[in-house]
């Protein structure tokens, strides 16, 4: 674990003595490198700019895997903002959960919570309650005024949301005891199409309860470093169940554009590789900028017995890393070119998984999205554990259609699901676990990648690069698909 705080066995018990009925994070791997690569004194990094390049190369090299985000890390005071944000923004879906048909408002409402909170230390480490827990001498309309709940309308085109009204939370910081801590520092968490994401968590089986439990102040985000040329940060709720990731303001708004085709789309094929996302927020320290970021569920979950992990677009210039050393603790994402040699023995289930990549790649098309990633994990199944097929359960996701008539389930292109958690991104051959799914769903083929479309067409004579047409780049991850697997 990294140096930057405790050990991971050395928090766990304090975390038991606040989180209380809190999930115990899963077994999964954990970063064992010797140092955070957030943590240390500001003097090593300010003497680093001047290493050079090939420094800085070898530095990210030794960085990858991941790390529990403990108090000395540099990321801390931003996670537990986002963990007790998340948790009353849950809270409000729990409280006013969306009723009948949706409705174009389930898509465009924004809600804006505004947080005082004291030491982030203190809120990770002792807790915090509801105010209106703390002054229940207060009326509710009261209360609701001070926490400064209100409905922002976004510069995105969306029409003026819903008010929640009184209901609503805000939080302190409270002491073992539970009183209340004087605030030091405010920030805003906003919801951005609650009421769509509640029904699609909804649809998926994911409670409420559950959710708010994985992502709230019950334990540590984990950061996950890559080799990936994104500036988007990621992280995992301690669990390893949910993926967090930051976006640009213009990613966000082409999500939210395209988020009511997305719910469509996994009403037709409920057992769809895409993503499944869970929430869009924005979170402001201050009078700070705003920062995006989206919640999915982990393509790969559960994580403890997964052995190799790669993100496939199907081409091969900057598509390969440096493996790790063998044994090595170190959680890393392999590219294409490291899978050379390599198959996905899917036994019968391979007819499903190409019908569904060229479903799924076709409504990314159709959307003009290009630079999407196929991540693929593989865990070998033990001995008992092979040649289960009575162990499968039909298992459908509920959807506002449901299923009419066998014609419709094969226009669905449904598939048996495993028995287990993450199952829809979870399929069995007659030797290995696969956990397959689609990533990084809101890249446009718009100028900037035609550019590098350009750029790549005049560089990389003879060579396949990321940045083609939808059309093109469809086809291609298709082809691979059927290209590796048996």
């Amino acid at each position: 674990m990294p140096r930057g705080g405790r050990a991971a066995g050395d928090t766990a018990r304090g975390r038991e003595a606040v989180a209380g009925a809190m999930p115990a994070p899963s077994p999964g791997p954990r970063e064992v490198l010797a140092s955070s690569p957030e943590a240390g004194s500001r003097a090593a990094a300010a003497g680093s700019s001047s290493r050079g390049l090939l420094w800085h190369l070898q530095d990210k090299r030794l960085r990858l895997g991941l790390f529990e985000i403990d108090p000395g890390h540099e990321l801390h005071q931003m996670t537990c903002m986002m963990q007790a944000g998340l948790w009353a923004a849950t809270q409000v879906s729990m409280d006013h959960p969306p009723t009948g048909p949706p409705t174009e408002e389930d898509f465009s409402q924004v809600l804006t919570q505004v947080h005082e909170v004291g030491s982030p230390r203190l809120l990770h480490g002792r807790g915090c309650v509801p105010v209106l827990a703390l002054f229940p001498q207060f009326p509710p309309q009261a209360v609701g005024a001070m926490a400064c709940l209100r409905a922002l309308q976004e510069g995105c085109g969306y029409p003026d949301p819903l008010a929640l009204g009184p209901s609503a939370h805000t939080w302190a910081p409270v002491d073992a005891l539970g009183a209340a801590l004087p605030p030091q520092q405010g920030f805003e968490l906003g919801t951005l199409a609650g009421p769509a994401f509640a029904r699609l968590r909804r649809s998926l089986g994911l409670a409420d309860e559950d959710y708010q439990a994985a992502l709230g102040p019950g334990g540590p985000y984990l950061q996950f470093l890559s080799t990936s040329k994104s500036k988007a940060s990621f992280f995992l709720s301690h669990d390893q169940r949910f993926f967090l990731k930051t976006q640009r303001r213009r990613e966000v708004q082409v999500l939210l554009a395209h988020l009511p085709r997305y719910v469509q789309h996994l009403q037709r094929h409920p057992h769809s590789l895409l993503a499944r996302l869970l929430g869009v927020h924005s979170l402001r320290v201050a009078q700070g900028k705003k920062k995006y970021f989206i919640i999915m569920q982990s393509v790969f979950f559960p994580a403890g017995r997964i052995s190799e992990r790669y993100d496939i677009k199907g081409c091969e210039v900057s598509r390969w890393v440096d493996p790790a050393p063998e044994g090595s603790p170190i959680v890393q994402v392999l590219k294409d070119l490291n899978f050379e040699g390599k198959t996905i023995n899917l036994g019968p289930q391979r007819s499903w998984f190409l019908r569904q990549m060229e479903l799924d790649t076709a409504f990314l098309r159709e959307l003009n999205m290009t630079d999407y990633s196929l991540l693929v994990a593989f865990q070998q199944l033990h001995e008992d554990e092979k040649g289960l097929g009575c162990s499968l359960i039909f298992s459908t996701v509920r959807s506002v259609r449901g299923i009419q008539s066998p014609e419709e389930s094969g226009a669905q292109n449904r598939r048996l699901l495993p028995d287990a958690p993450n199952a829809l991104h979870i399929v069995d051959g007659p030797e290995q676990r696969y956990f397959l799914g689609l990533v990084d769903l809101v890249t446009v083929y718009g100028l900037h990648k035609r550019l590098e479309h350009l750029c790549g067409t005049l560089c990389c004579l003879g060579r396949t690069f990321s940045p083609v047409s939808p059309a093109c780049y469809a086809r291609r991850l298709c082809q691979w698909a059927e290209a590796h697997t048996e």
